[in-house]
């Protein structure tokens, strides 16, 4: 009997490493190539707006950070930097700066979604035509899948 339960916690403790590896490695394994890097500094000669995504905002952690630039134009967003990877990343912009979860979903329904974000060593997003980002002051990332902030950086 004790034999058979040892087998059972050994064999769930094996699935749940498995399941959490899988989950952290199938978005390195399905990321999207990052932009040539004359791409983003070409958008990055014409953006409106830069700012910075930091790690150690309040939201962040070692599993949920950015680390880069930002810009910004009217018709993209581009990052030169570091994203923690992980699934179902989303851009946002908002009107307020927002540095962590409570904020996010308290404000979410004050923001503008942009796109998915599938790239976590730069990237380069098509803003949607109707879009104004100067009626914004932050660009915020976060994990629509299991509703984690993972960076914002404000940029007026």
């Amino acid at each position: 009997m004790l034999k058979a339960l040892l087998i059972i916690i050994i064999t769930l403790a094996i699935f749940a490493a498995g399941f959490i590896a899988g989950v952290y490695s199938l978005p390195i394994l399905t990321e999207q190539p990052a932009p040539d890097i004359a791409i983003l500094k070409q958008h990055q000669g014409r953006s409106l707006f830069s700012a910075t995504f930091k790690p150690d905002l309040k939201g962040s952690d070692r599993l949920h950070y950015g680390d880069g630039k930002v810009y910004l134009t009217n018709d993209a967003i581009s990052m030169q930097g570091t994203l923690s990877p992980g699934p179902d990343y989303q851009l946002y912009l908002s009107r307020n700066f927002i540095d962590n979860e409570a904020d996010f979903l308290a404000q979410k329904g004050t923001m503008q979604r942009v796109a998915g974000v599938r790239s976590f060593n730069g990237f380069k997003l098509v803003v949607p035509q109707g879009i104004d980002v100067s009626d914004y002051n932050t660009v915020v990332i976060w994990c629509e899948s299991f509703e984690e902030f993972i960076t914002a950086a404000q940029y007026q």
